[in-house]
């Protein structure tokens, strides 16, 4: 019986993508925001959530950072999706019809070089894989979309330019979310998300952290950010390489929670190998 998943985005947006190469063969559930896309799983209208949570040129998505800790959803998962800009265009168009091209001014963006070069007029649009909807319903040889080409085969474009982005390294990481929660075996490469808010002692987050460095635990993620508007109520984000169950782990834990006043595993699951 096949499963559905649910991402934000129209059909063809890189998140889709992603949630198919977790998913393959399942049944996907766009979503207008983030928030919409939670509630897909929480009302049990998802099975499953596949959400951007960061990209190696912008940084953090902040909503997912707001909405995961208090959603009661569970990772239970991670994959990386390299971002491969391409132009596509209506079937029979060549690339020296194209006049103007239409996307996300962020996806506009970094094509800046490959639109300059070619001299395009550049059309600002909600997202890229609107775009591509929209370029296939207007049946213009002369515009073109940036977007997926994921979703050029949805929408039935044609590929007139590949891996057109200026950086090559553009890279966003998902995290898969369940209603339930599912943790990985102790077995292999394993990482542990969790929130925190430390007391208000002086140095508490210095002493907070100085748990994993003696017990030779590696942090790859601590993100910081405001709590209901209040300037004093700062909360953590954090990601670690290790099982709950590790002993250096557990000693790790004793000392964030002797120096915190709330603290909460988001999820324990196996680390991606396919950056």
């Amino acid at each position: 019986m096949s499963k559905k998943i649910a991402f934000q985005g129209e059909p063809g947006a890189f998140s889709h993508a992603a949630a198919a190469n977790v998913f393959p063969g399942d049944d996907f559930v766009g979503c207008v925001t983030f928030e919409e896309t939670l509630q897909a799983v929480q009302s049990g209208r998802a099975d499953f959530a596949v959400v951007p949570v960061e990209n190696s040129l912008y940084g953090r998505i902040t909503d997912i950072h707001h909405l995961l800790p208090e959603s009661g959803l569970f990772i239970i998962g991670e994959t990386y999706l390299r971002v491969e800009m391409t132009l596509l265009g209506v079937a029979g168009a060549r690339l020296e019809d194209i006049k103007a091209v239409q996307s996300l001014s962020v996806a506009l963006g970094q094509c800046r070089k490959f639109i300059s070069a070619n001299g395009f007029r550049t059309i600002n649009a909600v997202d890229t894989a609107g775009s591509a909807r929209e370029i296939a319903q207007k049946a213009d040889k002369s515009v073109a979309a940036i977007a997926s080409r994921f979703a050029g085969e949805i929408y039935g474009l044609d590929v007139l330019a590949s891996n057109i982005e200026d950086a090559d390294h553009n890279t966003t990481r998902f995290l898969v979310l369940s209603p339930t929660e599912k943790l990985a075996p102790q077995q292999g490469k394993v990482k542990t998300t969790f929130v925190f808010r430390v007391r208000n002692v002086p140095a508490a987050l210095y002493k907070a952290m100085g748990g994993f460095a003696t017990n030779g635990v590696n942090m790859t993620k601590l993100e910081s950010y405001m709590v209901g508007g209040a300037f004093t109520a700062t909360q953590f984000y954090a990601d670690i390489e290790g099982h709950p169950d590790d002993i250096g782990v557990q000693h790790a834990f004793d000392e964030l929670n002797f120096f915190t006043d709330y603290f909460r595993i988001l999820g324990v699951y196996p680390a991606a190998t396919d950056r």
